[in-house]
């Protein structure tokens, strides 16, 4: 299923596509001045400006930001809220907040691949106040109550 979706690109940039047809996001590249580096030292976050930013067709529809799993795995280079979430009606441009979790300094340059932006569906929830909830074997039980075998 494909969604349009207006993008508006700036500091030169190029629409993002997807690797293969069975890709489910699109990366984001630093969109930094030619020439211009960003180090990200261990422990230490940094905004990373896209160039783009896009406007869904639908308010049906939310952009989420996640790592990409090389950086994350080799470098230690996650999302510093975990994911990014870009709603329908945000029309500014699309920033990513690294955190450089690793033992090294991480450098950013104009057009590397820093994050992944896919589009899934919303559900608002229609609120219903109540005394008590339904009961259920897990119940209550949380953070590891069901194990971890």
């Amino acid at each position: 299923m494909k969604i349009p979706v207006k993008i508006k690109l700036t500091r030169g940039m190029e629409a993002p596509t997807y690797a293969t047809d069975g890709s489910a996001a699109v990366d984001l590249r630093a969109a930094l001045d030619e020439g211009t580096t960003v180090t990200i030292a261990p422990g230490e976050r940094a905004l990373i400006p896209t160039g783009i930013a896009i406007a869904p067709e639908s308010s049906d529809v939310v952009a989420i930001l996640a790592p990409r799993s090389g950086l994350a795995c080799k470098k230690g280079i996650r999302l510093s809220n975990g994911i990014g979430v870009i709603d329908a009606d945000y029309r500014g441009e699309i920033g990513v907040s690294l955190h450089n979790t690793g033992h090294e300094d991480f450098v950013v340059a104009r057009g590397d691949r820093i994050a992944q932006m896919m589009f899934m569906p919303v559900y608002a929830a229609a609120f219903a106040v109540c005394d008590e909830l339904d009961e259920t074997a897990r119940g209550a039980g949380g953070f590891g109550s069901t194990g971890t075998k």
